[in-house]
């Protein structure tokens, strides 16, 4: 090593930790002197940003006089610390009058408190750093170093909120109003009559008004149902949607919002292939083999092209775990605004916390709950996929029931919206009796009234009614449609 990085290094060691010991005295001080100033500060700033360990011990009794209705000055704050060893020592008297004589020269004191607070953080992004080399250099360590980077990112994240002022303050009955009544005004003028972004199904728009920012939505059913490629058209009619959105409102957005797709069970090329099935309505399967005419190819290519310009993004890692699925997407909302989430499907996705390695159960709800803040904090619908258990096979009505979902109490009580996709000629195919007996005619009746028909059963929605809409399912392309027997 280089002289000069030895001095480098002495220096490193060398400095203390940033703080402003003088900023704490003057904020205490302000504070015994008038409890009114606690509320300027509270909202923001915790006993944990404080870096002299008896300020903190001053704070905390401060905070616990207050929030009981008492006043928090000398005389209250000297019996309280009369049993208190650290400031004993220092004679707990006198340091609280000097504490008070320092107030008077404060002008504002949230410019102290944030001085705080700035520093706290810097503390905190110290340890941080310290931590992710402490991690690197360790070979014993189990995680792999893109796990090491994914708790790097969340604790980032979550130093990035640390002190932030909150805005969850009350707000006036008027200013409610008013964002209600712009909402409502949206939707009128809209021709489709809506305030979430479109789902391209008119029936199922008039059930949702569209999906809602910060709604959970569960998209449910069984294997071989569809749920899959009812979440790529909804993802795709959406995408379309707000592109065509954005450009009719180009002042409302700088960036043209995005879609982002979550694939833990198919490869982003399979995606793909899927999409181009349906905006080219080419038999998925000729695809796939490539038995395709030259008037199929030139759709393939228009298709391909439609798609290549919209704003749609595909995360095909397998098994995310829910703390990396919610960096990725704060990642993807800051660079690209996305708009709307897809996740294919719930049960793929990893827990993050210790306790949910015990407990399937408390995995899930940690799940839930993680998609559910995604959705709150970026804003954004989040559609999630789930399976079904078996207990639907099991019953002479196959249509799933919300008990049929898998650890179903965390999933409906998280959710603001369980959707089942379910069609009956998935079943009726398999009793095909035998041809030319009445059986079979009965049996040809009932396939022409279900073929091509697959039905949305919405059993819960949080904020508006419940029930079922149809729609038309080509499953060769898989390319689902308004049903024609709608009229409007």
């Amino acid at each position: 090593m280089s002289e000069d990085n030895n001095k480098n290094l002495d220096n490193n060691l060398a400095r203390s930790l940033p703080a402003n010991i003088l900023a704490e005295q003057m904020l205490l001080g302000s504070i015994l002197t008038n409890n009114e100033h606690y509320n300027k500060v509270s909202d923001f700033l915790q006993v944990d940003h404080f870096y002299e360990p008896v300020h903190r011990r001053i704070f905390e009794a401060v905070t616990i006089f207050i929030d009981r209705g008492m006043l928090a000055n000398l005389v209250t704050l000297k019996n309280h610390f009369d049993q208190d060893p650290a400031l004993n020592a220092m004679n707990q008297s006198d340091y609280l009058v000097q504490l008070s004589s320092l107030s008077t020269t404060i002008i504002n004191i949230t410019d102290y408190a944030k001085t705080i607070v700035d520093l706290a953080v810097r503390r905190h992004l110290i340890n941080i750093g310290e931590d992710i080399v402490n991690n690197a250099y360790n070979p014993g360590l189990k995680s792999s170093a893109n796990n090491q980077i994914e708790l790097a990112e969340q604790e980032l994240f979550n130093l990035g909120t640390l002190g932030r002022e909150s805005n969850a303050n009350f707000a006036a009955i008027k200013s409610s109003l008013t964002i209600a009544l712009e909402k409502i005004q949206v939707a009128f003028k809209r021709q489709e009559h809506i305030t979430g972004i479109s789902t391209g199904f008119l029936d199922l728009d008039k059930y949702l008004c569209g999906m809602q920012n910060s709604d959970l939505l569960i998209l449910a059913g069984r294997p071989s149902m569809g749920k899959t490629a009812l979440a790529i058209n909804l993802a795709l009619n959406s995408c379309f949607y707000l592109r065509d959105h954005h450009k009719k409102n180009k002042d409302e957005e700088e960036v043209t919002p995005s879609v982002g797709f979550f694939s833990l069970e198919m490869s982003s090329e399979q995606l793909a292939t899927r999409m181009m099935a349906i905006i080219s309505e080419v038999h998925s399967s000729n695809l796939r083999s490539g038995q395709i005419s030259e008037s199929d190819f030139t759709k393939i290519v228009k298709a391909s092209k439609d798609l290549a310009e919209l704003s749609f993004f595909i995360d095909d890692t397998p098994s995310v775990s829910i703390a990396a699925l919610r960096t990725r997407a704060r990642r993807m909302k800051r660079r690209h605004n996305l708009s709307l989430l897809v996740i294919d499907y719930l049960q793929l996705i990893r827990g993050s916390s210790k306790s949910s390695e015990d407990s399937r159960v408390q995995e899930i709800s940690e799940i839930t709950q993680g998609l559910k803040a995604i959705a709150k904090e970026l804003n954004i619908p989040v559609i999630a996929l789930s399976q079904l258990s078996r207990a639907v096979e099991q019953r002479e009505d196959k249509r799933p029931l919300l008990s049929d979902l898998r650890e179903s109490g965390s999933i409906e009580q998280d959710a603001d919206i369980v959707m089942f996709i379910y069609r009956d000629e998935y079943y009726l195919v398999r009793k095909q009796p035998k041809e030319g007996t009445s059986e079979y005619e009965k049996w040809q009746s009932d396939m022409n009234k279900v073929t091509n028909v697959a039905e949305v059963i919405i059993a819960k929605q949080r904020n508006g009614p419940v029930g079922g809409v149809k729609l038309h399912f080509d499953s060769r392309t898989t390319k689902f449609d308004n049903h024609i027997d709608i009229h409007y």
